[in-house]
């Protein structure tokens, strides 16, 4: 089983919002068959506890427009590592000093990466192409 197309789409809406506040190195993992509780982790880096919360403004704003509200949010106080819950999307948002530490990639490198469009490609942004 794989993330469904909702939660997909809902990746690449905040990946582009994420990419508009010059987050970087934006992926997508589909986690949906390890975890019951959701289908995709979107991982994202700012270079500083303001850019954290930014980023995590932009992706709010953009999936609310989408009709997704958020379930639960943690750590904005801090701005080092921001998760919010979407619930077939859960949002890490992490400074980059804690990403590189904490490695998300590595602990869930078994899971599928969902490419993300190619107009996010760079430094930004995981390269690949899927239509939204």
């Amino acid at each position: 089983m794989v993330a469904d197309e909702t939660a997909r789409h809902r990746a690449v809406v905040a990946a582009r919002a994420a990419a508009d506040k010059k987050a970087r190195e934006i992926i997508a993992l589909d986690v949906s068959e390890r975890l019951v509780l959701t289908d995709v982790f979107l991982v994202a880096s700012g270079d500083n506890e303001r850019q954290v919360k930014a980023i995590v403004d932009g992706i709010d704003e953009a999936l609310h427009r989408e009709g997704a509200k958020a379930s639960r949010r943690e750590g904005l106080d801090e701005a080092r590592w921001v998760l919010v819950d979407y619930g077939d999307v859960v949002v890490h948002v992490q400074h980059q000093e804690d990403r590189e530490y904490y490695a998300l990639e590595r602990l869930w490198k078994d899971c599928p990466v969902i490419e993300l469009p190619a107009d996010l490609e760079g430094p930004t942004a995981a390269s690949g192409d899927v239509s939204a």
